[in-house]
């Protein structure tokens, strides 16, 4: 780990003689100037990831042709210790991040670890996460080439599980990064009661089109595109969905999701560490509790 006196004072040019002012450092501190991520990182602010929960859970993979994304689509269903079918149980869909898939955010976090020692704890019952593919950079929102991740949630994925014998009337909703974004918008499409609870974790959010466009190109389509599937202009629509935000305060977009929480109000919190699996998995317990929670109850 690079030392906090190495980090002011050694090799990181300009940044360096700004924050060993001491003004620059309180700036940085405060987000005001560039560089808080990379500077909390520095000095071991970000953490490491945990070994998870020992007993493995269930995972089972299917795939299904989409006509809403237009390609081959994996689910990965993901099933507590002991439990070998979706009957009877409630669901709560996940949604990667950017460049990931629904394979990835399962087997990184290690979905299935969590959710089993969620149920062994008798934090919650028995139910599903199912962890699916939106595209690598769809931004879980209807594209100009006509690719429709959200709708094909709704209109495939969801049916496709009640035909299997899931619970699909009420379902909820966990995700991370552009994953999180995508979690506050599709709570925001479907709405209450039947988005039974969202969970967003260190949410993807932009101030503008052109900060997006600067950050990830291939977020919007455009402008329009942008203010149709601004979360910020539809939270009105999350009333009656119970919320979960959280978010490290070393996260690039801490910013966005401070406004974010102040204006929805919901559970979670802001605190310590960066957008990386050092913050995502410590913070499953307490989601998957908060998701099971309101799954099962009517």
């Amino acid at each position: 780990m690079v030392s906090r006196r190495a980090f002011l004072f050694g090799g990181a040019g300009v940044g360096a003689v700004a924050v060993a002012g001491g003004v620059g450092a309180v700036l940085v501190e405060e987000d005001v100037l560039p560089g808080k991520v990379a500077f909390d990182r520095a000095i071991g602010r970000c953490g490491s990831v945990p070994s998870p929960p020992p007993t493995p859970g269930v995972v089972q993979t299917q795939t299904f042709s989409s006509r809403r994304r237009g390609t081959d689509v994996t689910a990965v269903v993901v099933l507590p210790a002991g439990v070998t079918s979706l009957r009877g149980l409630p669901v709560a869909v996940a949604l990667h991040g950017n460049g990931g898939s629904g394979a990835s955010a399962a087997a990184g976090l290690r979905l299935d670890r969590y959710l089993t020692e969620a149920v062994r704890t008798g934090k919650v019952p028995p139910f599903a996460l199912v962890a699916v593919d939106g595209g690598p950079s769809t931004y879980w929102h209807r594209r100009a080439s006509g690719e429709d991740p959200l709708g094909m949630i709704v209109d495939e994925l969801l049916p496709r599980l009640r035909r299997q014998g899931a619970s699909t009337d009420r379902f909820g909703v966990i995700g991370w990064s552009m994953g999180g974004y995508g979690a506050l918008l599709l709570a925001e499409t479907v709405g209450a009661p039947r988005m039974a609870a969202a969970v967003a974790s260190s949410p993807a959010l932009f101030p503008s089109y052109d900060n997006a466009r600067r950050t990830n190109h291939q977020a919007f389509d455009d402008a329009a595109d942008f203010a149709r599937n601004d979360v910020f202009a539809g939270l009105d629509r999350l009333r009656g969905v119970p919320t979960r935000v959280d978010c490290g305060t070393s996260d690039p977009f801490a910013p966005m999701v401070r406004r974010l929480r102040a204006r929805l109000h919901p559970e979670g919190a802001m605190s310590g560490g960066c957008h990386d699996g050092a913050f995502w998995q410590p913070h499953l317990p307490d989601q998957l509790a908060f998701l099971g929670g309101h799954l099962h109850a009517r």
